[in-house]
């Protein structure tokens, strides 16, 4: 009975109604009704050092349209930055890389409990071919009514980018989804790359 509820699930899940997404350097908003001026709560999926400079960019751009903000509220706006590099692409001197000092992560701090350095695990293709994906970084807001428990509100764009410059691919995102967002539409994410 489970493996039959999880088949359907399943297809369910992979019909292309249910996954649809807008293409890369793109941005697609669902306007179901206009962002409500109550309070608005934004919280991050994943807390990490770039999600946490976008929540800031968006809670900015909510304030900016007169919603009071916060970590708590009448609203929920739920915020997924996803950044993906399959390749390892990232480049030297970023701070979104995994590059270790001494078996410490790159954004250790000095006097840091020391760990033993991990034999790393390289992923990489069997054969000859190169991948043909780039590095790229998706952002989702979707905003719920916490009395109601439905959606309101929900915009995804994606751009190409790379460790050096996620955090400016990233700003420009968050003024693309706050560009028009009082109405359903897909447009250009104005990716730099």
């Amino acid at each position: 009975m489970r493996n039959a509820i999880a088949l359907t699930m399943l297809l369910a899940l992979a019909t292309p109604a249910a996954a649809q997404v807008p293409k890369l350097g793109e941005v697609e908003v669902k306007a179901y009704q206009q962002i409500p001026k109550t309070k608005t709560a934004v919280q991050l999926t994943q807390d990490t050092a770039l999600g946490r400079h976008l929540r800031g960019l968006v809670m900015e751009r909510l304030a900016r349209r007169g919603n009071d903000v916060g970590f708590s509220g009448g609203n929920v706006m739920r915020m997924d930055v996803t950044y993906l590099d399959l390749i390892g692409s990232s480049g030297g001197g970023s701070a979104f890389n995994d590059s270790s000092v001494g078996g410490q992560p790159g954004y250790a701090q000095l006097g840091s409990n020391p760990r033993p350095e991990l034999p790393g695990i390289k992923l990489e293709r069997r054969d000859s071919l190169q991948p043909k994906s780039s590095p790229t970084m998706r952002i989702g807001l979707t905003l719920y009514s916490v009395d109601a428990g439905k959606v309101l509100w929900a915009a995804t764009v994606s751009c190409l980018t790379n460790g050096n410059s996620a955090q400016r691919v990233g700003e420009i995102m968050v003024e693309a989804l706050f560009a028009e967002p009082d109405k359903t539409h897909i447009g250009d994410a104005g990716c730099p790359l």
